[in-house]
């Protein structure tokens, strides 16, 4: 891999990573239409590792406040009141459902990766569900208003999200649409979410990774890390602006474009 094209599939992880659109999809249909060889599993831990960077450094207050108040709520009575102690548990329980689908179907979902026609369908099929999203929600709940049974819907469309194609934020999105939560707040949980289940993916693969880079030029994957923490910084900031008004219909139908097109040029 050329520095050049560790720059390119940084920023591509960077902005996938959290528009609606599927990282996993991208970091596939790229490199195959590009000629380029399929990054290895150490540049993709470098890249999540960007984006996991690029969350903390935007959400950093929030992060600090959810910490806090989680900590404080096994010391103290009164802070087990307070919104962001109650924030707090729902992402972790949140994460449950995509732990559990992670260690069942793991090595189902990996095979598709070597499978590009697969995984524009199903870029194809995570445009489906932006649009439903659009078509049959209210959008009228906030963040704070979210309950257990919400998280655990979202929950189970981010363990979805494991099969490449799928978006994890569009899909996080989509569903706290569906449970009548705005899309500002859907988006915050979505990203906030995605915190837990980034830096586990991270510390899994941390041995391999080790001895991986043991054969790569780390030229190519701090310029890859370097790119997905900068393009997913703007992301995430530009996004939520975006969405405090704007639809994700657009971005079903970038999905079908892409899908389509992939599909089109390469045979059905």
């Amino acid at each position: 891999m050329s520095f050049a094209q560790a720059i390119v599939l940084g920023i591509v992880q960077g902005i996938t990573e959290f528009a609606p659109i599927s990282s996993s999809a991208h970091l596939v249909l790229v490199p195959d239409l590009m000629g380029w060889p399929q990054p290895d599993l150490s540049f993709d831990v470098m890249l999540h590792l960007g984006t996991l960077v690029a969350v903390f450094c935007f959400f950093r207050v929030e992060i600090f406040k959810l910490s806090r108040a989680f900590l404080n709520g096994f010391k103290e009575k009164a802070a087990r009141k307070k919104v962001e102690y109650h924030l707090a548990w729902l992402i972790i329980i949140g994460t449950i459902p995509a732990v559990v689908m992670s260690l069942l179907f793991e090595d189902f979902f990996e095979n598709l990766f070597s499978k590009p026609k697969y995984v524009a369908v199903l870029l194809i099929i995570t445009g489906i569900i932006l649009w439903l999203s659009e078509r049959f929600s209210r959008k009228t709940r906030v963040l704070e208003d979210m309950k257990l049974f919400d998280t655990l819907i979202i929950g189970l469309a981010q363990g979805c999200a494991i099969a490449p194609g799928i978006s994890r934020s569009g899909a996080t999105i989509a569903a706290g649409l569906f449970r009548g939560v705005n899309r500002d707040s859907a988006a915050r949980f979505s990203f906030l979410l995605a915190i837990p289940i980034i830096l586990g993916a991270v510390v899994v693969q941390v041995g391999d990774f080790i001895n991986l880079c043991k054969n790569q030029e780390y030229i190519c994957l701090i310029g890859g890390f370097l790119a997905a923490v900068i393009s997913g910084y703007l992301c995430i900031k530009y996004l939520l602006n975006y969405l405090k008004k704007g639809k994700l219909t657009i971005f079903a139908y970038y999905c079908w474009i892409v899908g389509l097109g992939f599909l089109l040029i390469n045979g059905f």
